[in-house]
């Protein structure tokens, strides 16, 4: 299946379950595909063929864009390894949920929820321990009894109780044994922020001259390798979508970066090293490096870009 196809039937699958789909861009490498919001949930979306294919780098920027914009990252591919990615299945590159177009509208459209998860040595479930603990009881049996009908340990019985994860095999026993399902769900929407070290992912990119003049304003300012936007700015609840560069290289996607932002209810900026005033391209602001370089502080420039609205902040 091309990539043209891939992102055609992600945003189709998105805009059935209801989301706002940002609009698609061709510009490469990118980090992301779309962003989708649907009322308080928001998702960045990377597709691809092959999930194998998307590196640390572009984890780290997904990781990063997801975390500052209070989101989900997401991969939706179709291969893994040598095989296709089952349907109802999930995968993981570096610690981002990775599942097919299918499981995607099973768990958006369909409300169904994926069971399993692939981890080197085929597919796993995730374990209700505490179920299982009480079903073991209630029927008397010790730990060692429902190992001995498992073919596993006492100790391994005791970790199923724990919360630790089993083969698909071993929990259709355990169902059977108990006539009774102990296999939890997975919810694609719950995703684990990882600790990052934005400084030293950042090794050996040079920083922009920007970066001086952002820091003075009292914002922080977050270096992506491959998004659309090269930065996202923070100041206080405000995150700001944040383009720099020449005119010529940033004017054109001034309207990409207000279309991101306005989906995901953020503000807009492109910072230009020629231009020296500012002005507005829909919902982005341009502004001159120069006149950045004068403003006071940073609620100054979220003054200049203009008031988003109570939907906008955070």
């Amino acid at each position: 299946m091309t990539q043209d196809r891939s992102l055609q039937l992600v945003t189709s699958v998105m805009i059935t379950a209801g989301f706002e789909v940002s609009e698609r861009f061709s510009l490469r490498p990118r980090s992301f595909d779309l962003i989708a919001r649907k009322n308080g949930v928001l998702l960045v979306i990377k597709v691809v063929s092959h999930i194998d294919s998307v590196s640390e780098e572009v984890a780290f920027d997904l990781e990063t864009i997801a975390r500052y914009l209070h989101g989900v990252p997401m991969i939706v591919g179709e291969r893994a390894r040598d095989a296709e990615l089952e349907r109802g299945a999930v995968y993981i590159r570096y610690g981002i949920y990775a599942v097919s177009v299918a499981t995607l509208y099973d768990f958006f459209v369909e409300k169904v929820p994926p069971l399993v998860y692939a981890s080197p040595g085929g597919l796993y479930v995730n374990i209700n321990g505490s179920a299982l603990r009480e079903m073991r009881e209630r029927r008397g049996m010790s730990l060692g009894d429902l190992g001995h009908l498992l073919g596993v340990s006492r100790r391994t019985i005791s970790k199923y109780e724990s919360g630790m994860g089993t083969t698909l095999d071993v929990a259709i026993r355990i169902e059977e044994v108990f006539n009774d399902g102990v296999v939890e769900s997975i919810d694609l929407l719950r995703h684990e922020q990882k600790e990052q070290q934005e400084e030293t992912r950042a090794e050996g990119k040079p920083m922009p001259v920007q970066a001086g003049i952002i820091e003075r304003l009292g914002m922080r300012l977050h270096t992506l390798h491959g998004a659309p936007f090269q930065a996202l700015v923070t100041f206080d609840e405000h995150t700001i979508f944040t383009g720099y560069g020449t005119a010529q290289k940033i004017v054109k996607r001034a309207a990409l970066i207000g279309n991101l932002s306005h989906i995901a209810k953020k503000h807009a900026m492109c910072v230009i090293t020629d231009y020296h005033k500012e002005k507005k391209i829909g919902r982005t602001l341009l502004i001159g490096e120069d006149q950045l370089r004068r403003l006071r502080d940073g609620s100054e420039l979220i003054d200049l870009i203009g008031d988003p609205g109570p939907d906008m902040k955070s």
